[in-house]
């Protein structure tokens, strides 16, 4: 129907990453952050990207906020 048609122009739209990237991504996704497989899977392409880029930016927040807790506890 016309929802398959419309997964099928998304994945098309987005086939930009690789097979390899795809698999380590979920695995990823699933042993550090909790995801499921099933819902990995069934994400909307554009959808997966949205929450890829939320934890990206999420965990490069974390580290910045990480480092300046280093630098206080080193300064004393």
């Amino acid at each position: 129907g016309c929802i398959r048609g419309f997964s099928k122009f998304f994945r098309i739209a987005l086939s930009h990453e690789s097979v390899e990237n795809y698999i380590m991504t979920n695995f990823g996704l699933m042993q550090h952050h909790n995801y499921s497989l099933y819902d990995l899977e069934n994400m909307i392409p554009w959808e997966r990207e949205v929450y890829l880029g939320l934890l990206i930016k999420w965990l490069e927040d974390e580290k910045r906020r990480h480092e300046a807790e280093e630098a206080r506890q080193k300064r004393g």
